[in-house]
């Protein structure tokens, strides 16, 4: 296994708590400080990349019994393997989802969503639909899986919150909501259907990694499509009036 596929959740663990301390301590990420950070877009955007690195870490790192790299196993298993040493599911296809998701895909997000609002928003279509990814094996197993307490303790109430501050203040609309569901959805769905067709000898490892690249990006692209045509301006909150002075006495 090479050394990069076992260190990268530590990383992002590392890079999860420098960006709570950043997020909590100050309002750098917040793109406009006059309002409630909850309400800000951007800042949101950051906090939901925080809260995928944590994710990733109880997925790859070290789960909730203490399991390291426990999801590979898990997805083995999924696919009809027992055997995770045997399972032909490559370290290179896991750790490419990740960490062009997140660290590419969810930096370039966030880093818009100042300008570009609905494009932070779009990267909350990874941990939507990645939350019923960990519930619905859950429910039908009745056991949990990598990943599964991130996913309903964080995931839910961000999510649902983000999209709830789109729709009130940055005017996402229908179409807005859609993107964040359809993105998702096509997202693991290509994820999933090049994992299958590799391990059924489709194609080559490096033709696998290769598609993750560009799939990781259809959430902003879709989000991009279905909103080009509105402009979307957050209400600006109306300024302060200054007291009038008292005209002055003649005589």
């Amino acid at each position: 296994m090479p050394l990069f596929a076992t260190i990268w959740p530590w990383i992002g663990l590392g890079a999860c708590a420098i960006l709570i301390l950043l997020l909590v301590a100050g309002d750098g990420l917040q793109a406009d400080r006059r309002i409630s950070r909850w309400q800000d877009m951007a800042w949101l955007t950051w906090l939901g990349v925080a809260a995928y690195l944590l994710h990733q870490f109880e997925e790859h790192g070290i789960d909730l019994f203490g399991h390291s790299y426990a999801f590979r196993g898990e997805a083995c298993m999924v696919l009809g393997f027992r055997d995770a040493v045997s399972c032909p599911v490559p370290f290179s296809y896991i750790t490419a989802v990740n960490v062009v998701s997140v660290w590419g895909a969810g930096l370039i997000a966030a880093l818009a969503a100042p300008r570009r609002p609905l494009i932070g928003l779009s990267f909350f279509a990874i941990p939507f639909v990645n939350l019923f990814a960990h519930l619905g094996p859950m429910l039908m197993q009745r056991h949990y899986n990598p990943g599964l307490l991130s996913a309903v303790l964080v995931f839910l109430p961000l999510s649902v919150w983000a999209l709830l501050v789109a729709v009130r203040r940055y005017g996402a609309g229908m179409s807005g909501v859609l993107a964040v569901v359809l993105g998702g959805l096509i997202m693991n769905g290509v994820m999933i259907g090049s994992l299958v067709a590799y391990v059924n000898g489709w194609f080559s490892e490096a033709v696998l990694v290769g598609i993750q690249i560009p799939n990781t990006f259809v959430p902003a692209g879709l989000m991009w499509l279905m909103t080009r045509q509105r402009v979307v301006v957050p209400p600006t909150p109306a300024p302060a009036s200054k007291p009038r002075r008292a005209p002055k006495a003649v005589g």
